[in-house]
């Protein structure tokens, strides 16, 4: 029986990687910006050092990109110069932390490799250290980005305990805090977690239609949703009536297209925080930063294709607990879970589909 698993999960590698082989082309990347700070949240403390561990870690410079035809320059004002305010760009929010900075490397590659424009899509990086910034210039030498500082200070009297300690990293909340931290011209953003990668043109994503929802996102309604608060919530009907009049459906936060307009306006952030500081007193769910969205959100979600992320490919890390693709169409695989497929790789225990991540790592140095 075993060998009939692996025998089907090579198939479907197989499979993928021939469906997906057409999309895997050359475009040239867009120019680079300087980052620049905004008050609270990209102010530099001084008792922040320097990164000392990323200096160390070397990656391959990304080849150029050639740019289809048709796309615009896209540098957004008369002098050439590009602007975040360019209201042509597709703007990615992603954060660049030290344990998951190869697989951040890896998801800003897949989305040049696959956008017929490289130059349109405009990247915000989040980070909590310094140091980050030049990196992401010598192996992204022409990408348009913004490097943001999020100070952990802001969500560490929030942040409770969860089942895995990397849920509990104040970085895993900046998402909750990207309408206060980009320019207000900014008014739709896509966020990306770091452990995905992109076979498909991103701004077919970006095209996505809210309507009136400020969220959209792949639901899974058919999700077991009661597994993701405690007993202590259902029993309360203080907490679980907020779900009153919707039905609300899974949806995971890896993969979200924001209107940061609709945001603002209605004070989303501050209706997060809330549920984290109930959290901290009553214990009404054991995951990180899953949950609060799910409380405000789920069952006013804009639905969008399941395409957009084919996630839990990162299993539980155990050995014969690799996952497969789910029925249907793919344009992102996401490895959320605890096994990274940049650990199975290196430790030669890879799973089936972590061959489709492997061509997009740069890790390591040039030959």
């Amino acid at each position: 029986m075993l060998w009939v698993m692996r025998l089907s999960g090579c198939f479907s590698v197989a499979m993928v990687m021939i469906i997906l082989s057409p999309s895997f082309q050359s475009f040239p990347p867009a120019e680079a910006i300087r980052s620049s700070n905004i008050d609270g949240y990209l102010r530099f403390p001084g008792q922040i050092t320097s990164v000392g561990s990323p200096n160390r870690i070397s990656f391959r410079k990304s080849p150029a990109f050639r740019n289809a035809v048709e796309c615009s320059s896209g540098d957004g004002d008369v002098q050439g110069e590009p602007t975040v305010c360019d209201p042509s760009l597709v703007h990615i929010a992603i954060t660049l932390d030290v344990e998951y900075l190869r697989g951040s490397i890896a998801a800003v590659h897949s989305v040049l490799q696959h956008s017929p424009c490289p130059e349109s899509v405009f990247f915000h990086f989040l980070v909590s250290e310094t140091g980050l910034e030049s990196l992401v210039r010598s192996t992204f030498p022409h990408l348009k980005f913004k490097v943001y500082y999020f100070n952990p200070e802001i969500v560490k009297n929030l942040i409770s305990s969860s089942v895995r300690q990397a849920l509990e990293q104040p970085l895993n909340y900046a998402r909750n805090y990207l309408a206060d931290i980009l320019e207000p011209c900014v008014r739709r953003v896509i966020y990306l977690d770091s452990d995905l990668v992109l076979v498909d043109d991103v701004s077919k994503l970006w095209r996505t239609s809210l309507g009136s929802r400020t969220v959209g996102a792949p639901e899974y309604c058919h999700a077991n949703f009661s597994k993701y608060f405690t007993s202590r919530f259902w029993s309360n009907e203080r907490f679980s009536g907020a779900f009153s009049g919707r039905r609300p459906c899974y949806f995971n936060t890896g993969v979200m297209v924001m209107d940061l307009v609709k945001w603002r306006r209605f004070g989303y952030t501050k209706k997060i925080e809330r549920w984290m500081e109930i959290q901290k007193h009553e214990r009404i769910y054991e995951l990180g930063s899953l949950p609060p969205f799910l409380l405000v959100f789920a069952g006013r979600v804009a639905p969008i294709e399941h395409r957009w992320n084919q996630h839990g490919l990162g299993g539980d890390n155990v050995r014969g607990s690799c996952r497969d693709l789910h029925p249907g169409p793919v344009s992102l695989l996401h490895w959320s879970g605890s096994g990274k497929p940049w650990l199975r790789l290196d430790a030669n225990r890879p799973c089936p589909l972590d061959a489709i991540w492997a061509p997009y790592d740069l890790y390591g140095p040039s030959p």
